[in-house]
């Protein structure tokens, strides 16, 4: 399920349907594994085929006039845009771009290889004829549920209030990582 050591950092995708509360659970996870001496990352998949830089902008203007690749640095950020040629590939950004932190947070990408982190809130799910909320990932693929309704799966369950513990499970998940690679 996780991707080998010493190919990069720990990856785990954040999956949920819209609305739900992905981000908002990653901006109080972030500060707890921070505290808890990680080098955090995180790829937020945009769904939508739109552009991140604002038309207009110097960057923008840069860009359309054909430039490969556009680095705009400030003493607060850097911002690199680059064209897509369709679909990012996952594996080549954490590759070009997150090789240097300890753990990937990535938001979204239902669909690739790595563990994910389902956030199941019961106002917002899907259910089945039954009224039992239906996830996005399998149950195979889940590494741990974050949700507000009592869902009989096999992985930890946390509540959406529930970072510090949530933290500290990513934390002995990743060093459970490190010894299976030794």
């Amino acid at each position: 399920m996780s991707s080998n050591v010493a190919d990069g950092p720990a990856v785990v995708c954040f999956v949920a349907r819209s609305g739900t509360g992905k981000t908002t659970l990653l901006e109080k996870l972030i500060p707890r594994l921070k505290a808890r001496g990680l080098r955090v990352g995180v790829l937020k998949h945009h769904a939508h085929a739109t552009a991140f830089d604002i038309p207009g902008k110097d960057s923008y203007r840069l860009a359309q006039s054909g430039a490969d690749i556009v680095v705009g640095a400030s003493a607060a950020q850097v911002a690199v845009f680059y064209p897509a040629d369709g679909p990012p590939d996952l594996e080549a950004l954490i590759a070009r771009h997150l090789q240097h932190v300890d753990l990937v947070l990535v938001e979204g990408y239902k669909e690739g290889p790595h563990p994910k982190i389902e956030v199941c809130r019961a106002a917002y799910a899907l259910r089945d004829a039954n009224g039992v909320p239906q996830l996005m990932a399998r149950p195979e693929e889940l590494l741990a549920l974050v949700s507000d309704c009592a869902l009989d799966l096999p992985v930890p369950h946390f509540g959406l209030d529930d970072a510090d513990r949530l933290a500290e499970f990513l934390r002995s998940w990743m060093q459970q990582r490190v010894g299976e690679s030794n």
